[in-house]
């Protein structure tokens, strides 16, 4: 925000930060949210100073021993005008960049690399894609949209990184997103402000902003087992959801290729996009989400399956491009060590392997 004016910017920014009254600005959303946050102070101060100065006033100019007997004043159409119209446009001038800055904000760009988090009495444990597992510990990279999906395990808890200007509740039983994009190298607070319980206080961690290649040597060095798709894949076949969601015609279940960010028409007759928090609901409330052309008989998973198991699923789900691995997994006993990545053995470079997927009923593209 160095266009408002650099000197006073810096000598703002510098001053609070040093003294603590203000965490740093290290997102590159920071210094929109803080210019939102100056001029509501400002425009406080001015009122606060115009009303103290009015009532001094007046207590002055209209005091008993000058007017022994009251003064009947009339009213005045400007006067009243002015009131109301000035504090209306200051009103609506706060509401409009508010807005434009949530939007902002809850809308992550479409490149944002999407990382989960799961609020527990009291920690939080992050689960990245590739199979990195943090307690209380976020890595990110500098310079790099980042887009959370969170989820509760128990109670609702907020996520809240104050340097990044970051707060998003964290509620049982639903997603929530929230996105930033590190701009400094260093490690900031993590808080949970939402009181969960009696160590909520404790519930706190630490973001950590790499430079590009040390995230990416982190990434390799971190890994402790296989990849959210891969733990995703395993938890599918040992719950026998292929059987149901092989791909075949005579399926009956919805084929699952290529479903994620598609339109979907449920039984009711309305349509849906699948994604993350549909996918989570049809797992637990299947009947909920019942797609057109099938009969309701899937099982519910309620409180079978944990919400990393949850998130395994459905970022396998998410990544899978062709039924190959399905029906690999169906008709052997054991998975293959690679990922899923839709592309079947013998396949050229770049093309999808056999036939397109079956079209899902249902399903509009």
């Amino acid at each position: 925000m160095s266009h408002i004016s650099p000197v006073i910017w810096q000598f703002l920014e510098k001053w609070l930060t040093t003294f603590a009254i203000f965490p740093p600005q290290a997102s590159a959303i920071a210094p929109y949210t803080d210019a939102l946050y100056f001029f509501l102070i400002l425009i406080t101060l001015a009122g606060g100073v115009i009303v103290t100065l009015l009532v001094v006033g007046f207590s002055i100019l209209y005091r008993k021993d000058k007017n022994p007997v009251a003064t009947q004043i009339e009213g005045s159409t400007l006067l009243e005008a002015t009131w109301t119209i000035i504090p209306l446009a200051l009103f609506m001038v706060c509401f409009v960049w508010g807005a434009l800055l949530y939007f902002r904000i809850y809308n992550p760009p479409t490149n944002a690399m999407n990382i989960y988090v799961v609020g527990k009495q009291w920690m939080w444990k992050v689960e990245h894609p590739g199979g990195q597992h943090e307690i209380n510990a976020l890595h990110v990279p500098i310079g790099k949209p980042v887009q959370l999906t969170m989820i509760s395990q128990d109670v609702f808890h907020s996520f809240s990184i104050p340097a990044f200007r970051v707060k998003r509740e964290v509620i049982p039983g639903r997603y929530s997103t929230v996105w930033f994009e590190a701009t400094k190298v260093g490690t900031y607070h993590l808080f949970c402000t939402q009181y969960c319980g009696t160590s909520h206080s404790a519930m706190i961690g630490d973001i950590v902003v790499m430079t590009q290649a040390d995230y990416k040597a982190w990434l390799a060095t971190s890994v402790s087992g296989a990849s959210l798709a891969q733990n995703g894949e395993r938890l599918f076949a040992s719950l026998s959801c292929n059987a149901c969601h092989s791909g075949d015609a005579a399926a009956r279940g919805p084929n699952l290729a290529n479903l994620y960010g598609s339109r979907i028409q449920l039984a009711n007759g309305s349509l849906t996009t699948a994604d993350d928090a549909f996918l989570r609901e049809s797992i637990l409330n299947p009947s909920m989400h019942a797609v057109a052309g099938y009969a309701p008989i899937m099982p519910t998973y309620q409180g079978q399956i944990s919400e990393e198991g949850l998130i395994g699923v459905v970022e396998y789900i998410k990544n899978l491009n062709s039924n190959y691995r399905v029906q690999q997994t169906l008709n052997t006993t054991e998975l293959a060590p690679t990922q899923q990545t839709g592309v079947e053995p013998g396949a050229t470079s770049g093309t999808r392997s056999g036939t397109a997927a079956p079209s899902v009923p249902g399903m509009v593209k």
